[in-house]
């Protein structure tokens, strides 16, 4: 497998992970009734949305085909994940922080300490970058 394949493969496993965030964000803001913390997610939904369009093009632009879902165990997740949501904002919002840190932060640097070059590093540094940031938010949302 060429370098090139093996950084493909890589960026379409963290798209894939990019899509299972959007679709929790789906299920979290369909469960929400407080606008403010709905907005906020909706806001946190779109940044997701636009690190896949990044992800995607970074992959078209290495000759790749770039993953157009989250994938068969990724659909498995949230459909486990939508089942076992409940309405309270606030085991929302822990639920979202957990997801955000385990999949968008920890996952996500685990699965890229390959050898990407220089240019899909500095987008999944950003990617990364974003589920921290979100991270965050949930914290302050949640104190």
């Amino acid at each position: 497998m060429k370098n090139e394949e093996i950084v493909v493969e890589e960026l379409n496993t963290l798209l894939r992970g990019t899509y299972m965030g959007i679709h929790a964000f789906e299920h979290h803001i369909q469960r929400l009734d407080d606008e403010q913390v709905k907005q906020k997610f909706q806001s946190m939904q779109q940044q997701a949305k636009q690190n896949a369009q990044k992800l995607a093009e970074r992959i078209q632009n290495l000759n790749g085909v770039p993953a157009d879902s989250e994938g068969v165990s990724g659909k498995m997740h949230s459909l486990m994940h939508k089942v076992m949501l409940t309405n309270d904002t606030r085991d929302i919002m822990k639920d979202a922080l957990k997801g955000v840190e385990q999949y968008g932060v920890e996952y996500s640097e685990e699965l890229v300490r390959g050898d990407l070059d220089p240019e899909s590093r500095k987008i999944v540094e950003e990617v990364i970058d974003t589920s921290r940031m979100q991270a965050e938010m949930l914290r302050n949302l949640l104190h």
